[in-house]
């Protein structure tokens, strides 16, 4: 995981959460349904986020697969010796 996709992921977070609070807010006082609406909508948030790759993604995996090209790591290129 690059670190482009892990700021968006934490971004969904950012969002998501709020609304998994809210959630659990409407189950503690009883309203079930509104409650389980809520959670469910968080936890999709989240899972189309890191499931399902929307055009907006493109740039970002054309991004890491460039830094990845530029930027080897020193374990990557063999012994030197």
């Amino acid at each position: 995981m690059g670190i482009i996709s892990t700021f968006g992921t934490v971004i969904t977070l950012v969002l998501a959460l709020p609304v998994a609070m809210l959630g659990t807010l409407f189950l503690i006082q009883g309203q079930t349904m509104s409650g389980i609406a809520m959670i469910a909508v968080a936890v999709l948030m989240f899972a189309v986020k890191t499931y399902v790759t929307t055009p907006d993604d493109l740039p970002a995996m054309a991004a890491e697969r460039t830094v990845g090209t530029i930027a080897k790591d020193p374990d990557d290129e063999g012994d030197q010796n």
